[in-house]
């Protein structure tokens, strides 16, 4: 039986994929794989080369470093192992059409593809969790933006979402005490989103007038007053932080939210 050794400076789950892709085509094959990963000195690649010479193997590497893979490669003929180069012949390629140096740093792809990975997350989560539903959950979410009605809520939960934090949005009603699983979440993760009176009446009676919703009760200034004011005796209240959305763009209200977070981001994308 053929072993192949896949020996990376991360994972070796590249390297694997691209071997059993060509392993595909010869149906009766029997074939072994080693992988080894995290292989990033010169005395680490001297030990994989030794192990896969005893073993007489063929040796495949995914290393970005251009030093150790002409270590391996000097190792490799030294013990007459048949080594084969998977990254080297593409980076010295692309280097050259691009006129840029590499990196070299080991695992870029990997944390990549995980940061995509959380951000499709994170915007499911956040589809899931707009306008107070899943309030059992709540607690997963690393930003909850809280509002009354029309204060860029959705918009802004899912700016954030698209950047990797998981995010949700509650509403502030009139005459309904804020839930109890808001009120469960940590005081430094929940924002209250506000604005100017005019402007909020203003938004409003755009949507009054195209979902036919009486003025007075929704879109007139003094319900919009009164609703900002209660907000903001919540947020006094419970010691949320206050973010003043009038005439920001998603991406301003955005980025002043990320601003004030915590510090530990869970693997999110950056802004």
């Amino acid at each position: 039986m053929l072993k192949v050794f896949i020996v990376s400076d991360a994972t070796g789950a590249t390297g694997e994929r691209v071997v059993k892709a060509a392993l595909a085509q010869f149906a009766e094959a029997r074939v072994e794989i080693v992988r080894r990963p995290n292989v990033r000195t010169a005395e680490q690649v001297h030990r994989v080369v030794a192990e896969a010479a005893a073993q007489q193997s063929l040796l495949m590497h995914t290393l970005v470093s251009d030093g150790l893979r002409g270590i391996m490669l000097e190792q490799a003929r030294l013990r007459a192992v048949e080594a084969f180069d998977m990254l080297g012949p593409l980076l010295e390629r692309f280097a050259r059409l691009l006129g840029l140096t590499p990196q070299e740093k080991p695992g870029l792809f990997e944390e990549r593809l995980e940061a995509r990975w959380r951000e499709i997350e994170a915007v499911e989560f956040a589809f899931a969790h707009d306008d107070g539903r899943r309030m059992e959950d709540l607690g997963r979410a690393e930003v909850v933006l809280v509002g009354v009605s029309r204060t860029m809520k959705t918009p802004t939960m899912l700016y954030l979402a698209y950047r990797g934090w998981f995010a949700a949005n509650v509403p502030l009603v009139p005459e309904l005490a804020p839930p109890e699983d808001l009120l469960r979440v940590s005081r430094d993760r929940v924002f209250c989103l506000l604005m100017a009176t005019e402007r909020l009446a203003e938004l409003r009676r755009v949507r009054a007038e195209r979902e036919a919703i009486p003025i007075e009760s929704y879109a007139s200034l003094a319900q919009a007053r009164k609703e900002l004011e209660l907000a903001k005796t919540l947020c006094g209240r419970h010691g949320w932080r206050r973010v003043d959305v009038t005439n920001k763009s998603v991406e301003e209200i955005g980025r002043e939210i990320i601003a004030l977070l915590p510090g530990r981001r869970l693997g999110a994308l950056a802004p």
